[in-house]
């Protein structure tokens, strides 16, 4: 059989590693995963460029691979796509001019077309691959581990935070077809996923660029799937979770589970109203209804500090909200003033060493915040759902409780009888670390 070797990079965040699920199921049967560039035909790099480190690893990553290319022979074609790519467009092809292909987001779908024009160029070289990529048809191929998948459910972002670089990057609100999506999802459990990951810019906002608010009829369809067993909501933005969409959750129930991930970015109304956040509130306020209606639910959100103008007084009220909040989860990023940002050009910009004094002060409250919490957990029995072995200690696994997202928050550490990969166990918490669990099966 012709196969086409492929070595994949994917950087930033689930929705980028979804295009990337994308664009490597499209090589159908034909696809093989290379570990390494050394044995690829193709090197495809799916970027970050949503603030100042993403860009810089991104480049960092293109740069680095360029040089191992340049020693192969046969080279394997270099494929650069994402965000970077969709933010500096015909830039990077003056600057970088080791790549062979600079695919913008939405434009992945060509991927199988673009590549078999190099390849003629190329013939050459490999004259098979010419002929292998005659069969790129869209479709996905998941690599997450066996236990979790990600479905997106939209496209883009018609918020317009000063800070945010993303309409510009990824356009505005597109939302997926509901029938589309429910296809994705049953595809997705039967290749024996248990949890389904929905993630969009703004799930909240799904069906509202169709004057519609779909979320409500699309979670009723995929809350009854064979073989779901969690279902959980990343990306909800505070201005969409009103009392209509709360109640209705709380009457869902299984596979729902309470774990509500909503990026406040800041505590204090002058710096919310100067970051132009699509809600005007006290955010205690959108606190206060999330555990009305869940008094056991898991919150997790994110901030921003040393945004322009941010005051010791500003800082302070963030600080407290923390210390009363008492997140589960919470990450913390210094501002960054991102080219084309509204933000980028407000006066009152912040030194360096004052952002990441800021961040670390919320971070080190949050460390002593999620080990008192956790440690309510321990002598509990939980469901864990396994995720992956240990890469140094046989017989330990990498799992997840129910408030536990994949990749973004601590893990639990589980051992025993009938502990593997992709499967759901009950297990008792003996150790609570500082994020993560450990527990015995």
């Amino acid at each position: 059989m012709i196969q086409v070797r492929v070595h994949t990079i994917s950087l930033g965040c689930p929705k980028n590693q979804v295009d990337t699920e994308w664009m490597l199921g499209g090589f159908g049967s034909f696809f093989v995963n290379e570990a390494t560039a050394e044995g690829a035909d193709v090197v495809l790099i799916n970027t970050c460029g949503f603030i100042e480190p993403a860009v810089s690893e991104s480049l960092q990553v293109i740069l680095d691979m360029a040089r191992t290319l340049a020693e192969l022979s046969p080279r394997p074609h270099l494929v650069v796509t994402g965000c970077l790519v969709s933010r500096y467009g015909q830039e990077l092809g003056a600057e970088l001019p080791e790549v062979d292909l600079f695919l913008e987001i939405g434009r992945q779908g060509e991927l199988g077309q673009r590549l078999r024009e190099l390849a003629a160029q190329r013939r050459e070289a490999r004259p098979e691959l010419v002929t292998a990529l005659d069969g790129y048809a869209p479709s996905r191929l998941l690599t997450t581990p066996p236990s979790y998948a990600y479905l997106k459910i939209a496209e883009g972002c018609d918020n317009r935070c000063r800070f945010c670089t993303i309409p510009s990057i990824r356009g505005p609100l597109v939302s997926r077809g509901e029938a589309e999506i429910i296809d994705d999802a049953r595809r997705c459990l039967d290749q024996g996923r248990k949890e389904l990951v929905l993630i969009a810019q703004d799930v909240t906002a799904y069906g509202r660029d169709r004057g519609q608010k779909a979320l409500r009829g699309l979670l009723e369809k995929l809350a009854p799937l064979n073989g779901l067993e969690w279902m959980r909501l990343m990306y909800l933005y505070p201005g969409g979770l009103d009392r209509d969409l709360l109640g209705f959750l709380s009457e869902l129930g299984k596979p729902f589970i309470p774990y509500f991930d909503i990026p406040l970015q800041h505590a204090h109304p002058d710096i919310l109203a100067s970051m132009g956040r699509p809600f005007r509130r006290d955010p205690r306020a959108v606190v206060e209804q999330v555990r009305e209606f869940f008094p056991e639910a898991a919150l997790r959100t994110t901030f921003i500090v040393g945004y322009p103008g941010e005051t010791e007084e500003h800082f302070a009220a963030l600080e407290s909200f923390v210390r009363q909040t008492r997140f589960m989860h919470l990450g913390v990023f210094p501002y960054y003033p991102e080219d084309g940002s509204e933000a980028a050009v407000l006066p009152n910009q912040l030194p360096d060493e004052v952002k990441e004094e800021r961040r670390d002060r919320i971070m080190e409250l949050q460390a002593e915040i999620s080990e008192e919490l956790l440690a309510g957990f321990e002598g509990q029995e939980l469901d864990v759902l396994v995720d992956r072995p240990h890469e140094e200690w046989p017989g330990l696994y990498e799992g997840r409780a129910w408030f536990q997202a994949p990749e973004v928050d601590g893990i639990t550490y589980v051992s025993g009888e009938d502990v593997g990969p992709g499967r759901m166990v009950r297990a008792v918490i003996e150790e609570v670390k500082t994020y993560d669990l450990v527990a015995l099966a």
